[in-house]
C-alpha cells in the first residue's frame, strides 16, 4: 500500500486529532507517513515495531523529523515509550498488526490503558479473510465490538474500506477510550 492510499483509508477515522500518538506494529511505517501526513508537524508519532530493520528503516526515511520517534518493541508485550514514562497518547494506531496476536482481547485492552480517557484507537484489518501464515487471527468486523467493550472503548464506528490485494476486505475503524 502506498502513503497516499493508507491516508484514504484511516483519514476520517484519525480525524483532527493531533496530538502524541502511537503507531503500533508500525512495520517499515507506511500508516506512520499517512499519520505524519494527517497529524501535521506538531504532531509526535511513536512508530513502534518489534523487527529492528523495520525499525531502522523508519529511522531512515524519518531521519531530521522530530515528530517521529522509532522504537523497537513487541507490542504484544508491556512495554513504554521514550519519555513518556506513565503519560497518556492521545492516539494509537494498531495497522495490520492485532491479527497477527493469538490474545487480541488482552493485549488490545493493555494497549488502550496507554490512551488518554477519550483518547482514539484507529484499527486496521481484515474483514472476509480466512486465517493464513498471514493472517493467523483475523479480526472480522462482526468481531470488534466485543474486542473494543472487553478493552474499555466505545462501540467502533467503521469510517473506511476497500477491497485487500490478498484477500477479503480492509477496513478501518475508530473508538474512544471510555472515560473512567
Amino acid at each position: 500500500m502506498k502513503t497516499d492510499e493508507a491516508v484514504a483509508l484511516i483519514e476520517a477515522a484519525v480525524g483532527d486529532r493531533a496530538g502524541v500518538w502511537a503507531d503500533v506494529g508500525a512495520g517499515e511505517g507506511t500508516f506512520t507517513r499517512a499519520l505524519v501526513e494527517l497529524l501535521g508537524p506538531s504532531s509526535r508519532i511513536y512508530a513502534v515495531d518489534q523487527d529492528a530493520s523495520a525499525v531502522a528503516a523508519i529511522a531512515r526515511w524519518s531521519k531530521g523529523s522530530a515528530n517521529v520517534v522509532p522504537v523497537e518493541a513487541d507490542f504484544s508485550r508491556p512495554f513504554s515509550l521514550p519519555h513518556m514514562e506513565n503519560t497518556p497518547v492521545d492516539g494509537i494506531l494498531l495497522a495490520n498488526a492485532l491479527h497477527f496476536v493469538r490474545d487480541g482481547e488482552a493485549v488490545l485492552a493493555r494497549l488502550v490503558t496507554m490512551l488518554r480517557p477519550g483518547g482514539r484507537l484507529v484499527i486496521v484489518e481484515y474483514d472476509r479473510r480466512a486465517s493464513s501464515r498471514w493472517v493467523p487471527y483475523p479480526i472480522p468486523i462482526t468481531r470488534l465490538p466485543a474486542l473494543a467493550t472487553v478493552a474499555g472503548l466505545s462501540t467502533p464506528t467503521v469510517t473506511a474500506t476497500r477491497p485487500s490485494e490478498y484477500q477479503g476486505i480492509l477496513y478501518a475503524a475508530a473508538a474512544d477510550r471510555v472515560a473512567v
